[in-house]
């Protein structure tokens, strides 16, 4: 056999002769990068860029130069691993440095000549939640293992993350430890890896980027010249073309009419010979949303489905009430806005295992209708702690009755679905033993809780006229980008407590940006006239 000395780029690219490619010079740096990367790195290329081909070679190059080296190989399922452990088979067959190097096996575990490991397999290829315990390696593959069925949600996150801690402990002193895929969250697996010190390659479908969020003007002043110009997303995107639909002057894109809506300006094309207009139009038209497009192509770490609750679009603040009294008249003030009402709602739950957040939310509200969510709290412990006498001394009441004394609330409104059925007795006695003067309405609520959140959040959000408090930022943030209103068990609890809360409100936008002039407008409608009627005296 000829010497084992060569770089993965040329054996990629007599593999690349042999199937008679035309190998792109991105690919070539992706071989580069693959043979010098750290022990821990880090791979993000967008869709259809050939990523697991470029693995299935790589591993064949690793066995041409060391026939002992162990990979343990793993992606989202046991069947999408299989395909890879299946290429590397092919490849181990029909290059021309490595035919006759597969021995035996199967799919999922087989070895090469030259393997000294009767134990472990040359490669084990399997699904990220399947048992790997007993497993030894020189290198840990992740192929697309994070995917949106085993990201939905926090836990689901965090179960993906307990089953990649297993490689640490069968990885041998020295082992390698490789993530290719592309982001589907904002939590992204490959930016926690990142900020871990990995090594990262990030090859996007573009260079160089610009968005327009609304079209409405006719010229913008862009950054770079554009190559592709692309006018919404989904089924209605198109490529907008030059000389047609724009034109190019002085460093400013010239519509010819202002497209309206999402404007996407790219340039850099990383495998152009693949890539063309054509190509990247089918793909944008058959995109369902912006977050898919950007994560997918642009690589940046965003849920895919769209973000129906963005908490980006909460105004924040981070002032505490006041309250000031005058002439006989006792108001509340934010900062120099006057808060006129008030609403807070405490979804109770027992702190069980598995059972929901306890959650109490409280919305302020000014005299133009602005709504401001002013506390979102995690009730901690047992709903009510009682002391030697059965008087109360603590729980979550407790923690609540400190919310109505420094904030001054007038009332609470208790969900007595579960657990709640005998909480708001339990806070009328705790807000007793404080000696507050706090109203306490129990309510029984039924109906969809997911499109309850939607009704709520999405005309305030829409109109921009929902505030928020820092503290309520860092407390629901991710967990309203994670919101999914297509999934039925998910963290939700202090969203649906703050919906409650807003629903409670009742409406004021509109009084104060009314025609304070109105036209009088004749009425049209037809009219009997004017009679006095006298009625006569009953007998």
């Amino acid at each position: 056999m000829a010497s084992r000395e060569i770089s993965f780029a040329a054996f990629y690219l007599l593999w690349g002769k042999h199937r008679q490619w035309k190998v792109p010079a991105v690919h070539v740096r992706v071989c580069h990068w693959m043979e010098h990367r750290g022990d821990l790195a880090v791979l993000r290329a967008h869709r259809g860029f050939s990523k697991s081909t470029i693995l299935a070679v790589y591993n064949a190059w690793r066995y041409y130069r060391d026939p002992t080296y162990r990979i343990l190989h793993q992606s989202e399922a046991d069947r999408t691993a299989y395909k890879t452990s299946r290429d590397t088979q092919n490849v181990l067959r029909n290059h021309p440095l490595t035919r006759g190097m597969f021995r035996e096996g199967g799919v999922q575990e087989w070895w090469v000549e030259g393997a000294d490991d009767a134990r472990n397999a040359s490669m084990f290829a399997c699904g990220i939640l399947s048992n790997v315990t007993s497993a030894r390696c020189d290198e840990a593959q992740n192929d697309d293992v994070e995917v949106p069925r085993n990201i939905q949600t926090p836990e689901a996150r965090e179960k993906l993350r307990y089953r990649l801690g297993e490689q640490t402990h069968i990885m041998v002193p020295g082992g390698r430890q490789l993530f290719i895929g592309t982001p589907h969250t904002h939590d992204s697996l490959y930016d926690e890896k990142e900020r871990q010190g990995a090594d990262c390659l990030t090859v996007r479908m573009f260079e160089h980027e610009h968005r327009i969020e609304d079209a409405k003007l006719e010229a913008y002043q862009l950054p770079f010249v554009p190559e592709f110009v692309f006018a919404g997303i989904g089924a209605k995107a198109r490529l907008l073309k030059r000389g047609k639909d724009y034109r190019l002057d002085r460093g400013s894109i010239v519509f010819a009419a202002p497209p309206g809506g999402l404007v996407d300006c790219y340039a850099g094309v990383a495998w152009p010979e693949r890539f063309d207009g054509a190509e990247l139009e089918k793909r944008r038209r058959s995109t369902r949303t912006i977050n898919e497009w950007d994560s997918q192509y642009q690589l940046h770490s965003k849920p895919i489905h769209e973000v129906r609750l963005d908490p980006d679009r909460m105004k924040l603040y981070d002032v505490e009430p006041v309250f000031r009294s005058s002439n006989g008249q006792h108001t509340m003030w934010l900062g120099r806005t006057n808060i006129v009402s008030c609403s807070m709602r405490w979804d109770p739950s027992g702190g069980k295992l598995h059972s929901d957040v306890s959650a109490l939310c409280l919305v302020l509200q000014d005299d133009a209708g602005r709504m401001y969510w002013h506390r979102a709290v995690a009730l901690e412990g047992e709903i009510a702690t009682f002391d030697d006498r059965g008087k109360i001394i603590g729980g979550q009441v407790w923690q609540i009755c400190d919310v109505v004394e420094q904030l001054q609330v007038p009332r609470v409104t208790v969900e007595t679905n579960g657990v709640g059925t005998h909480s708001p007795g339990l806070l009328k006695a705790a807000l007793k033993a404080r000696k507050l003067q706090c109203g306490v309405k129990d309510l029984h609520t039924t109906g969809n809780k997911n499109l309850r959140i939607l009704s709520a959040f999405e005309p305030p959000l829409s109109g921009g006229y929902l505030w928020a408090h820092v503290s309520v930022y860092d407390q629901v943030a991710e967990k309203m980008r994670d919101w999914n209103p297509a999934v039925t068990e998910q963290p939700d609890d202090e969203l649906d407590a703050a919906a409650a809360a807003m629903s409670d409100e009742p409406v004021r936008i509109g009084r104060m940006v009314g025609n304070p002039t109105p036209t009088p407008l004749d009425d049209w409608r037809p009219s009997a006239g004017v009679h006095e009627v006298e009625l006569a005296d009953a007998e």
